[in-house]
């Protein structure tokens, strides 16, 4: 079986427009993605067509219209793209990403209490498996 190839970085870009918009044209995402820099419209139009041979995307017809919508989830992705990182970057370490994660970048109150939540559920977890 082959492994499923990772998004471009323009590819995400179109991603995250599918992902907020839902199921869109091909003008639809690329008015979005335009948005302040220059693109042709045939460019966006072949991006998703290679996405949807790379299986990222799935296309449907609506009368004379292509729409696509993201074959997978927002947060199936990023689970997929984080953990490839973790094995790639940080020697399978999801610790070492967080901790340089943590000191890298500016983390609100919010976020930081999101991530204590999930490092009790962690510890939960963990006691109930040895428990």
């Amino acid at each position: 079986m082959t492994r499923p190839l990772r998004p471009t970085d323009a590819e995400l870009a179109i991603l995250r427009v599918l992902w907020s918009q839902g199921p869109s044209s091909v003008r639809q995402v690329h008015d979005v993605i335009t948005a302040g820099r220059p693109l042709g419209y045939t460019t966006t139009l072949k991006m998703l067509q290679v996405m949807t041979e790379k299986g990222l995307v799935v296309r449907e017809e609506q009368g004379r219209q292509h729409i696509y919508r993201a074959r997978h989830a927002e947060a199936d992705t990023q689970r997929k793209l984080v953990g490839d990182l973790v094995q790639r970057a940080f020697g399978g370490s999801a610790a070492k990403l967080v901790l340089q994660a943590l000191s890298t970048h500016r983390t609100t109150p919010a976020e930081l209490k999101e991530i204590q939540r999930l490092i009790a559920a962690q510890k939960r977890d963990k006691e109930t498996d040895h428990g």
